[in-house]
């Protein structure tokens, strides 16, 4: 049972350092005037998607990383 609870800790950590630094990537394209198709949080199917103004924010189903898709 242990070892099941490291695992969810740990995906719940590296989820969160992963919106971290993406985060940052997505901000800084933004405050440069750089148009943003997508940020997903997460690699592979979506499980959660949504579009505010310009941009889709995605959660998808692997939590091994994460992507700002910006033009250009």
């Amino acid at each position: 049972m242990q070892t099941l609870i490291n695992i969810v800790v740990f995906i719940l950590i590296l989820g969160i350092v992963v919106l971290v630094h993406e985060l940052g990537h997505f901000l800084t394209a933004k405050s440069f005037g750089v148009f943003c198709n997508e940020f997903s949080i997460g690699m592979g199917p979506k499980l959660f998607s949504r579009k505010i103004g310009e941009t889709e924010y995605e959660i998808r189903a692997l939590p091994i990383g994460g992507f700002v898709s910006m033009a250009g």
